[in-house]
């Protein structure tokens, strides 16, 4: 699945080895999925039910994978992309429901976050070939067929109808979060006692470390990656980071990132990385990209309109903000 909005960076789970009095055993296995490296891990009463649950995971991944990845011809994603300005799609409730969620986060942000920003048209370079900005018309034009308003839903038939010929939608700034959630909630469902999956950057965990200890995630600062910033605790949560330390250019002494704001088409400046913490994946996932498309100041006002999430800002000159809700000393 391409990354349109955000380049994930990786966080660190801090695992105690020992184990409990429980018998219970750790078992991980990292695998490529949804474009990207999953990190599976499963605490269970026994390694061959661990490694049964971990098979699970992987094929659930690969089911909504090939829901969702507009890169994969047969998705019903791409199915409504092929289908922009000629007739809606039906298709399943989850995907149905899935974008309504994402259409409900753009007009929170007033299209901050937009996932018809699969439609833009890639003019900024980040290897290192572009010399100078592209011109206003261009920047204006690469955006002509982004908007979420252009996107219907019809709830009754289950479908979805790009009104305008090019458009596209993907879920490259949601997928591996909402794809963790679900298998979180489905291992639960099942008595799993405690895991995380990590889908590049997005993770949901639950349950607790073999020795009874909770999960630790290692938050790093780009600009010391050699030193973790903070270990913060999670029992039943989810942590995702957005960032553009690797990928950016400089004009004129301005640092323009390779996230693209989809409502004007210029870089999103200011920040560095958005780390957010929640209880739903999907959610810290999305408000993460919009976290970096909208800035400090108008990152942190979103951010309050949902008081269970919290985050940790990282500014191009490298100072460290958190949300006044944050409740762990830095």
């Amino acid at each position: 699945m391409h990354k349109l909005f955000s380049y994930k960076i990786s966080l660190f789970f801090l695992i105690a080895c020992c184990l409990s009095a429980h018998s219970q055993v750790l078992r991980k296995r990292t695998t490529l999925l949804m474009g990207g490296r999953f990190d599976i891990s499963i605490v269970d009463k026994d390694s061959i039910s661990a490694e049964k649950n971990i098979d699970e995971v992987i094929a659930e991944i690969t089911r909504i994978e090939n829901l969702i990845s507009d890169w994969k011809p047969t998705s019903q994603v791409s199915e409504v992309n092929q289908n922009a300005g000629i007739k809606p799609v039906k298709v399943d409730r989850e995907v149905f429901e899935l974008t309504k969620r994402a259409i409900k986060l753009s007009e929170i942000t007033n299209g901050g976050f937009d996932i018809s920003f699969a439609a833009m048209d890639r003019i900024w370079k980040f290897d290192g070939s572009m010399t100078e900005m592209p011109s206003g018309d261009a920047i204006k034009k690469s955006v002509e067929k982004v908007g979420y308003k252009n996107i219907i839903l019809d709830s009754t038939e289950s479908t979805i109808f790009l009104k305008l010929k090019g458009m596209k939608i993907g879920f490259g700034a949601l997928g591996e979060g909402y794809a963790t959630d679900k298998c979180r909630a489905m291992m639960i469902a099942k008595g799993v006692q405690a895991g995380i999956i990590n889908g590049s950057g997005d993770m949901s965990t639950w349950g607790k470390q073999p020795n009874g200890k909770d999960w630790k995630i290692g938050i790093t600062n780009p600009f010391k990656p050699e030193k973790i910033l903070v270990a913060i605790p999670l029992k039943e949560g989810a942590v995702t980071t957005s960032g553009s330390y690797e990928k950016f250019v400089v004009f004129n002494g301005k640092r323009y990132s390779h996230i693209i704001n989809p409502a004007t088409g210029y870089p999103a400046t200011g920040l560095c990385s958005v780390t957010v913490f929640g209880p739903n994946a999907e959610t810290a996932n999305g408000l993460s990209t919009s976290m970096m498309v909208l800035g400090q100041k108008e990152g942190l006002l979103l951010l309050q309109k949902f008081p269970d999430y919290s985050c940790i800002l990282i500014t191009d000159k490298g100072k460290i903000v958190k949300s006044k809700n944050f409740p762990y000393k830095l």
